[in-house]
């Protein structure tokens, strides 16, 4: 009867001391999570209106979902008297430790994020960046793919683009092309520039406002060096560009007008005999 009781009364006061604290961790698990939850989803309401690009916003809502449900999971064990302070430096030394390890892939990362947020470029565009050239397939959270010219892809690091130059070729909606021709000196300035004001004049692509014009730039060793400049809507620059010198080419041999080539003068000195 004795034994009885004792174990009625032990069980009753474990039930009285630990009963309340293991019930409010449950409540405190299942509100917890169910938070964690809705905190993301909210999140991620909030990029989707706010334009985010769809890989930073999942990966952000993972991240926040998998740092809220620690915390909550801390709490909990905190509160059914587990001791947490080892295991937070625990986490904070695992933490270091990632943290060091990819150092690289972070700035990276940081850097694609700079990226999608203030956005100097975007698929389609024509950029210069690292040493490369190309038109932008993708924008990934490490690595921003570009496909060149002669059609290769390649992988850059994002870290080290944010904290380089970026040319964007293809951010403004006009471009002015601009074309150097060299005349020679025996040629007339003013008829090879109304013979390449007709060429730009003709071409359809080329706007007119503003104007086209060609100038004087350099007095060469051989040649009177004119710029043709032209206006034209960013994706006809470069059919126009290549598309001057050709024609320009075919108008001054019908002009008469003389394309140089370098040339060196030399003149013999003949010494006297004695």
């Amino acid at each position: 009867m004795d034994g009885s009781r004792f174990s009625t009364d032990f069980f009753w006061d474990m039930f009285v001391n630990y009963g309340s604290r293991i019930g409010l961790a449950v409540v405190t698990l299942v509100v917890g999570l169910w938070l964690t939850g809705w905190i993301a989803r909210r999140l991620d309401g909030h990029m989707v209106r706010l334009g985010v690009e769809v890989t930073l916003r999942r990966f952000l809502k993972s991240v926040t979902g998998l740092a809220l449900k620690v915390l909550v999971l801390i709490t909990v064990a905190s509160m059914l008297g587990v001791a947490t302070t080892s295991f937070i430096a625990v986490l904070g030394a695992a933490g270091l430790a990632i943290g060091l390890a990819l150092r690289d892939s972070l700035s990276n990362f940081a850097g694609g994020v700079l990226m999608i947020v203030f956005k100097p470029y975007k698929v389609g565009d024509f950029v210069e960046m690292q040493g490369q050239s190309g038109t932008v397939q993708a924008i990934q959270i490490l690595n921003t793919v570009l496909l060149t010219a002669d059609n290769k892809t390649v992988f850059i690091p994002n870290g080290p683009i944010i904290n380089g130059n970026i040319i964007n070729h293809s951010n403004e909606r006009q471009r002015r092309v601009e074309v150097d021709v060299g005349i020679g000196y025996g040629s007339d300035i003013d008829v090879a520039r109304k013979t390449l004001l007709a060429i730009v004049n003709a071409d359809r692509r080329v706007l007119s406002d503003p104007a086209p014009d060609v100038v004087v730039v350099e007095l060469g060793d051989s040649a009177v060096v004119l710029r043709v400049r032209a206006w034209v809507n960013t994706p006809d620059y470069w059919p126009v560009f290549f598309a001057i010198p050709e024609q320009a080419k075919k108008a001054f041999e019908v002009a008469g007008v003389e394309i140089p080539f370098p040339q060196r003068t030399i003149h013999v000195v003949q010494k006297a005999a004695d």
